[in-house]
């Protein structure tokens, strides 16, 4: 049987690589396409070293630095590969790849991190944060949204199989696109963890710091909490409303960007990890229940799907009251919350049992089409 396996685009290793990347293992001869390559070459090894077959776009002016820029023409690249020759095709989307056109009889799972947000409920959003909102410019951005947005729908059938990161996610495939996916958790390297009973009475904060993500909220709420420590690491745009509220309050450590092995030994040894975003499906609280640490989170999206009342608490807000008042209640329960019970449940989200899952449902699709599993 042969299999392509389609990426949005190559550059970094984040979230929806970690996907691709176990994916790669579930078929090591599998081709490999993406709207662009470029990954230097020392940061090739999560997908074996090759280099996947690209679009026209990898060839267009700046395409290395501004690939983004050219959003309108994603649906026409992807429409012009040409994988008829595959018997399967597994795509890992976050943009525009599960609208690669199929032949008749050709099976396509598409692994779904989320429906192009900015074309659907969080184009004004996008258009906010980026400053590209305004005059022409935005009228003409909202023009192609829109067009890309009704692409995205008519595509969508192309799928043989739906595989949602979160339960949220399926949630939007089923409102978006009318279509029924299954869950199949993303994989996360538990086994670099290790459970810390010893903790520290500090609470934890990390990632990249961008508008979603509300850090400023986080820091804003603990300054108003002198009498609880917060240490947050992590570098990004909203880097600079971190540190301006952390110079103001002594009860707020803000470290900037750290190495792993940093950002790991303080999240083994907070007493919680603080997570205010609504994600897709979100790493890094599982991160933290890994390191036997509890999670206290914003009560939507993925974080939904990790964090149990034996492992964490929820609020309903993104205020900083909201969190003020998850704290608390956490401090009340926190006797209940064990570092075995946080690990217990990490470990569901292991790369083990993505393997597992992603075998059983590619089985289970291909036997469903007749097609030798």
């Amino acid at each position: 049987m042969k299999v392509a396996v389609l990426h949005d685009w190559l550059e970094t290793y984040a979230g929806a690589e970690r996907v691709l990347e176990q994916i790669l293992k579930l078929y090591p001869e599998a081709d490999l396409y993406a709207l662009v390559d470029f990954l230097p070459n020392d940061k090739r090894g999560f997908i074996g070293g090759r280099k996947a077959k690209t679009t026209f776009i990898q060839h267009l002016p700046l395409a290395r630095r501004y690939f983004r820029h050219y959003l309108p023409m994603f649906p026409m690249a992807v429409e012009a590969l040409n994988l008829n020759a595959y018997d399967l095709i597994i795509s890992s989307s976050h943009c525009v790849a599960k609208g690669v056109r199929v032949r008749e009889g050709q099976i396509h799972i598409c692994y779904c991190h989320t429906p192009v947000r900015y074309a659907w409920d969080m184009q004004e959003e996008y258009l906010s944060t980026t400053g590209q909102g305004a005059g022409l410019k935005g009228k003409l951005i909202r023009f192609f949204l829109e067009r890309l947005r009704k692409w995205d729908k008519k595509t969508a059938p192309r799928v043989t199989s739906y595989i949602a990161n979160s339960s949220f996610i399926a949630g939007r495939i089923k409102q978006c696109y009318g279509l029924d996916a299954i869950v199949i958790h993303p994989p996360v390297a538990t086994q670099d963890f290790k459970p810390c009973a010893d903790k520290q009475d500090y609470y934890f904060t990390a990632s990249r710091m961008v508008p979603y993500k509300r850090f400023p909220l986080i820091a804003g709420a603990f300054a108003k909490m002198p009498s609880r420590k917060l240490v947050m690491i992590g570098a990004g745009p909203e880097s600079h409303k971190v540190a301006e509220i952390a110079d103001k309050a002594s009860n707020i450590e803000y470290l900037g960007y750290q190495p792993f092995p940093v950002l790991k030994e303080h999240m083994q040894k907070a007493r919680a990890f603080v997570f205010a975003a609504q994600e897709d499906f979100g790493i890094m609280p599982v991160e933290a229940l890994a390191c036997g640490t509890p999670v206290i989170a914003y009560g939507k999206g993925g974080a939904l799907d990790s964090v149990t009342p034996e492992t964490g608490i929820f609020f309903e807000e993104q205020t900083p009251e909201s969190i003020i008042a998850a704290i608390e209640a956490f401090e009340k329960k926190a006797g209940t919350i064990t570092p075995e019970a946080c690990r217990a449940q990490a470990e569901k989200f292991s790369e083990e049992i993505f393997h597992t899952k992603m075998r059983a449902h590619i089985k289970k699709v291909l036997i469903e089409k007749g097609l030798d599993a």
